[in-house]
């Protein structure tokens, strides 16, 4: 399996919103980056989703895991493990594959509340974007003592990554060396590099957070790898 390590502007872009608090800074300090080309999912229909995997820490949806449409919601504690993945179903139909996977056991303070204590729970909202490979995740603002761990996979583009209409050789190079995850503070805030791994035989991407922020996945024509 190839696995690299890699910032790039214009890069496979995950959706993050509200990573500003200066105690744990979410990302490597470099300049901001124009927009991002996001990667778009396949096909003319809106995507389908699916749980998927099993939910750690919850015995079933009637537990307080829900899924509806694009968006999921679970009860994250403070000291707890919670791993929850969401699936996605081909444009064609005929298959499912996995699109994120989510893993929260620290859960320190959320915005409107405060500090939490050792067992104190929040309720945790993933949001898919339907045109773009991209998450939000909330409550926005959200910080972590040991890190949150998130996966995402971006082979729902099907290949055709510059939008062009065309799978082709200019497709190999920007997916070998034109990828990137990024987070964003806010809407009128402008998209940073952050540190992700790059997995090429998987297809994904997997960052550590200590912020709850929008997410997204794009390609540039320069990279900066670490």
């Amino acid at each position: 399996m190839l696995v690299r390590r890699a910032l790039i502007p214009f890069a496979v872009v995950l959706f993050a919103v509200g990573c500003s608090d200066q105690r744990h800074p979410t990302a490597v300090q470099l300049p901001p980056i124009p927009t991002p080309h996001f990667l778009q999912w396949a096909g003319s229909t809106v995507p389908q989703f699916t749980m998927g995997g099993g939910f750690v820490g919850l015995a079933s949806l009637s537990s307080g895991l829900s899924l509806d449409h694009n968006t999921a919601s679970f009860w994250a504690v403070r000291g707890e493990p919670r791993s929850v993945q969401i699936n996605y179903r081909s444009f064609t139909g005929d298959t499912t594959s996995p699109f994120l996977h989510l893993t929260i056991t620290d859960p320190t303070y959320v915005p409107g509340r405060g500090d939490l204590a050792l067992g104190d729970s929040v309720l945790i909202t993933v949001t898919i974007d339907t045109l773009y490979i991209g998450v939000s995740l909330e409550p926005t603002g959200t910080q972590f003592g040991a890190p949150a761990q998130l996966q995402v996979w971006y082979a729902g583009a099907g290949g055709d990554l510059n939008g062009d209409g065309v799978v082709d050789s200019t497709d190999a190079v920007i997916e070998s060396n034109l990828l990137v995850m990024l987070y964003r503070e806010g809407a009128d805030s402008a998209w940073t590099p952050i540190p992700a791994l790059h997995s090429l035989a998987d297809k994904s991407f997997i960052s550590e957070l200590l912020h709850f922020c929008d997410f997204a996945v794009s390609f540039s024509e320069w990279a900066v790898s670490f």
